[in-house]
C-alpha cells in the first residue's frame, strides 16, 4: 500500500481531550471494542458492551470531541471507527524515545507467541479539516498537478465512473505505484476508487479507499475510508501513510506551500518497502 505519513503535534487542549476521555473505564471499553471490530453502529456497541443507547451516545462524543472515534455515513447506517493516531501521537512522545527497543522486542515476542485470527478485513478512516472549499479539496485529490505537489507522486485519471486512475512516480521513470479503478464520482463530495498496486492479486478484491467531502462555511471535513485491507501489515502501511499524505495536501490548501520536509520520510523504511514492490 502506498501511503506514507507524519504525526502531527497536538495542542495541549487537544491532549487534555485524549486524557479524559481514555480515563473513563466506559470509554475505553468502547475503544477496546472498536479495536476488536471496526465500523460498528450504535446499537452493535450497545449489544456487544450491554449498555443503553444513551449511555454510549454520551461517552462516543466524549470519544469524538478527542479524535478517538470518528464516524461514517453509508446509506441510513452511522459505523463508528476507532482513529489511532491521538493514541500513536502519544505513545511518540511520552515512550517510544526512551522504551522503543524494548518494547520492539517485547511486542515481537509478544506477537509470535500468539496466534493472529481476524474475523473481519481490517479498514482505516482518518478526518481532517481543512480551511478551504470543497471544489478546491475536490481539485486537489484529482488534478495531476497538484497531487505531484503534496503527494510525491501524480494521480491520473478522466475521474469517470468506470475509469482507471494510476499514481505515477514524478520522477520521471513513468512507474504506477498505485492504480484502480473510480467506482463513484461525485463532485465535489464523494469519490470512491479500489487502490491496489500493478501487480497486486488477492483473492477479495482490491482495498477500496473514500473521500468524503464535507464543507461548512469556511472549511471542509475530508474523511478518508480505506476499506478491505488484507492484513495487519497493509492497515500499518496506510494508517502511517494517510495523515502524512493529508497533512501536506492541508497545508498546501491553507499557506500555498507543501510542508519543509516530506512528512514520509519519518517512515522512509515502509515507504522504501512499498516502493521496491514496484520496481
Amino acid at each position: 500500500m502506498q501511503v506514507i505519513t507524519c504525526m502531527m503535534g497536538r495542542v495541549p487542549g487537544e491532549i487534555d481531550a485524549v486524557f479524559k476521555a481514555l480515563a473513563d473505564r466506559t470509554r475505553r471499553y468502547l475503544l477496546d471494542s472498536l479495536h476488536e471490530q471496526n465500523g460498528q453502529t450504535l446499537g452493535e456497541l450497545c449489544e456487544r458492551l450491554d449498555m443503553a443507547r444513551q449511555s454510549a451516545t454520551q461517552h462516543l462524543a466524549v470519544l469524538e470531541a478527542a479524535n478517538l472515534v470518528t464516524t461514517v455515513r453509508q446509506g441510513r447506517r452511522k459505523l463508528h471507527y476507532l482513529n489511532p493516531v491521538p493514541l500513536h501521537e502519544i505513545q511518540e512522545r511520552w515512550i517510544d524515545k526512551f522504551e522503543r527497543p524494548r518494547l520492539r522486542a517485547l511486542s515481537a515476542v509478544k506477537h509470535r507467541a500468539e496466534e493472529y485470527a481476524m474475523t473481519e478485513k481490517p479498514s482505516f478512516v482518518y478526518v481532517t479539516y481543512i480551511r478551504s472549499s470543497a471544489d478546491s479539496v475536490w481539485r486537489a485529490l484529482t488534478d495531476a498537478d497538484l497531487t505531484a505537489e503534496y503527494w510525491g507522486h501524480s494521480n491520473v485519471s478522466d475521474w469517470n465512473v468506470g475509469s482507471r486512475w494510476e499514481h505515477v512516480r514524478t520522477d520521471g521513470s513513468g512507474t504506477v505505484d498505485v492504480a484502480g479503478t473510480v467506482l463513484e464520482a461525485e463532485p465535489p463530495r464523494r469519490l470512491v476508487m479500489t487502490f491496489a498496486g500493478p501487480n497486486e492479486q488477492h483473492p477479495d478484491g482490491p482495498s477500496r479507499v473514500t473521500f468524503d467531502v464535507e464543507p461548512h462555511a469556511d472549511i471542509v471535513r475530508l474523511t478518508v475510508t480505506h476499506e478491505n485491507l488484507t492484513d495487519p501489515e497493509d492497515l500499518a502501511s496506510v494508517s502511517a501513510g494517510w495523515p502524512a499524505v493529508l497533512a501536506n495536501l492541508k497545508s498546501l490548501l491553507e499557506t500555498g506551500h507543501v510542508m519543509p520536509q516530506a512528512p514520509w520520510d519519518m517512515h522512509a523504511d515502509l515507504r522504501a518497502a512499498e516502493m521496491a514492490k514496484n520496481g
